[in-house]
């Protein structure tokens, strides 16, 4: 089978050949059909991921696509199904454990053609999306579903940017009748943000000190703000959030000092970090998903034989969405 792995001094990611895997008792064998590129990605095969990856690894914690067979005593699905990954393999329910091994790092990942792995971590693909729509799904999408869960009517909530994560927790607000408001770097991304159902677009270029726009545009500030930045963002985050409101921290990509605890203290808030979701949580998103016919926002689809240049894009953009590698 076709694959690429993570190789250093060959670019992002390098072709290479295996043996197609066989199912072994409790796992299915998956013809991968489409994957995804997360923010965790480009840093695993740049080399600059938190921890150690091996040379030779499959990255992609993402994909999605048919089962082709089947190991003795699996029950949950048949060859033929559609399926797509869960970002945490071994985390099926309840509050989050610890961090396991994860696909990409400790485990390959699903950059080619097959994989093999256990019948629990997997999911039914919504039916009414396309494999590279359902690719989009395991992290981005969970991770904005735990983002804004509780989020509802008369509330305000402030996303950032208009990367996979901030589009679908824009996306699930809406769906929950929640006011969306969104920084931005352009006009023309910002017009796609309002088309998106986001009341007021902040341009953080031009308004670097955009927390206390967000202040005057809610009247008292975002009730939950979805933070992406992290150390470089978070300071105007602050600033962003009502009194006793809440900061959802999932990421940490833009560089900066960190946050002034003074001014947190007096904003009452809270500052909690999200870590994708269990299986339980990804199939209750899935059943809303369902339910509203709701669609991933994709910016671009790149061919598997191209799978470097979608690293490119990713990293230079611009993008609006997710960067999906069509199989």
């Amino acid at each position: 089978m076709r694959t690429f792995q993570v190789e250093a001094g060959s670019g992002p990611v390098a072709p290479a050949t295996r043996p197609v895997p066989t199912p072994s008792a409790g796992e299915v064998l998956v013809r991968v059909k489409a994957s995804s590129i997360n923010a965790r990605d480009l840093l695993i095969v740049s080399g600059r991921y938190s921890i150690e990856v091996p040379p030779g690894r499959i990255p992609l914690s993402d994909g999605a696509g048919v089962v082709e067979a089947v190991g003795d005593g699996v029950s949950r699905f048949r060859v033929g199904d559609r399926v797509v990954s869960t970002f945490h393999p071994t985390w099926l329910y309840g509050r989050f454990p610890e961090w396991g091994e994860l696909h990409g790092t400790q485990r390959d990942g699903w950059l080619t053609e097959y994989i093999a792995l256990d019948e629990q971590s997997l999911v039914a693909v919504p039916d009414h999306l396309s494999f590279e729509e359902a690719a989009t799904l395991p992290c981005a999408a969970l991770t904005a579903w735990s983002a804004v869960s509780g989020v509802g009517p008369g509330d305000a909530l402030l996303v950032q940017g208009s990367g996979g994560v901030s589009v679908f927790a824009l996306q699930f607000a809406r769906l929950a009748g929640a006011r969306v408001l969104a920084t931005t770097s352009s006009d023309e991304k910002a017009r796609r943000l309002g088309t998106l159902g986001a009341s007021d677009v902040v341009n953080y270029v031009s308004t670097p000190e955009w927390g206390a726009r967000v202040q005057a545009l809610t009247g008292g500030g975002a009730d939950r703000v979805v933070e992406i930045g992290g150390a470089g963002t978070l300071t105007q985050s602050i600033d962003a959030v009502a009194h006793g409101g809440q900061i959802a921290l999932v990421g940490n990509l833009a560089s900066g000092s960190g946050m002034d605890v003074t001014r947190f203290f007096r904003r009452a808030a809270t500052l909690r970090s999200i870590s994708v979701g269990s299986r339980s949580d990804f199939e209750r998103m899935n059943k809303v998903i369902g339910r509203h016919g709701l669609r991933p926002v994709i910016d671009r689809v790149v061919p598997f034989d191209q799978a470097p240049e979608a690293f490119a894009h990713f990293e230079k953009g611009p993008r609006f969405g997710k960067v999906v590698i069509s199989h």
